[in-house]
C-alpha cells in the first residue's frame, strides 16, 4: 500500500484502527495542535550539539531515547574533533548539560577532556524523543509520519516530547545564562528550535554544534536566532 503526504494519509490513519495498520507503525494522530512556546524573561545564549553517529544513524535508521546504544568508533572520532573545533573556537562555555544515554554521555565526557575538563551534569529530560517501534526502522520510511504528527506506538506523543523539553528548559534555566553546552539528539534540536520561536524545521547533524540565541519578545515569548558557528 502506497501513503502520499497531505490529506490522504490523515484518511487512512483516522478511518482505520486495524491491526494492519498499527503494523506499518500508525498510532494516533493529533490535529489542531497549537506550537508550544517557551517564556523566556530575560536574554541568554546557548549551545546544543548532536552526539556522534551510532550504528543506527550510520545506517540510516531511527534511534529513539528508549533505544541506548553507544557510539561508533568514528562517532567517538566526530567528538574528539568537534571537542577541538569548539577550543578553537572558544566559546567561553562553562557547564555542559548531556542527556543520561550512553550516545549522548560519551560526547560530553569527549568535549569535556578537550576543554579541560568542564563540569558535566546528566540531565534526562533532554533525552531523545521515545519512538517505540519506530526504532531501527528507516528514516526515510518514517519520516511522512514524523511530520504528520503521528506517535509511535510505544512511543512518545509529539506533544508530550515538547512538553518535556520545555520543563527541560525551566529547570536549566539559571544554567543557561553560563553559556551552557546541551549534548543531546537531533528531535531534541528540532524541538528546541520550535519551543524558542523559531520558524523553520531544523536539522542538526552528528557532531554538529549550533548556537540558540534567545531573547524576549513584547509578549514575554522567546524569540531566537540559530547560528552554526562553524559556518560563520
Amino acid at each position: 500500500m502506497t501513503y502520499r503526504i497531505g490529506s490522504a494519509i490523515l484518511l487512512v490513519i483516522l478511518s482505520t484502527d486495524s491491526p494492519a495498520a498499527k503494523s506499518r507503525g500508525f498510532s494516533n494522530i493529533q490535529q489542531g495542535a497549537r506550537p508550544m512556546t517557551y517564556q523566556a524573561d530575560r536574554p541568554f545564549t546557548f549551545y546544543f550539539v548532536r552526539h556522534g553517529v551510532t550504528e543506527p544513524n550510520f545506517k540510516g535508521l531511527r534511534c529513539g531515547g528508549d533505544l541506548d546504544i553507544p557510539l561508533m568508533d568514528i562517532g567517538c572520532d566526530q567528538a574528539y574533533l568537534l571537542a577541538k573545533q569548539l577550543q578553537r573556537m572558544n566559546l567561553e562555555i562553562s557547564v555542559i548539560v548531556t542527556g543520561s544515554l550512553i550516545r549522548t554521555r560519551q560526547t560530553a565526557s569527549i568535549i569535556s577532556g578537550v576543554l579541560g575538563n568542564l563540569p558535566v551534569e546528566v540531565e534526562p529530560l533532554i533525552n531523545e524523543r521515545q519512538l517505540g517501534v519506530w526504532n531501527n526502522q528507516s528514516i526515510e520510511g518514517t519520516e511522512e509520519l514524523l511530520r504528520n504528527r503521528v506517535t509511535p506506538p510505544g512511543g512518545e506523543s509529539e506533544d508530550d516530547f515538547a512538553r518535556r523539553i520545555n520543563h527541560a528548559l525551566e529547570k536549566l534555566r539559571p544554567k543557561l545564562d553560563r553559556k551552557a553546552l546541551l549534548v543531546s539528539s537531533k528531535g531534541v534540536g528540532r524541538i528546541l528550535n520550535s519551543l524558542l520561536g523559531g520558524t523553520d524545521r531544523i536539522t542538526v547533524g552528528n557532531g554538529e554544534v549550533v548556537e540558540f540565541a534567545v531573547a524576549p519578545n513584547a509578549s514575554g515569548l522567546a524569540t531566537v536566532r540559530v547560528n552554526r558557528p562553524h559556518q560563520l
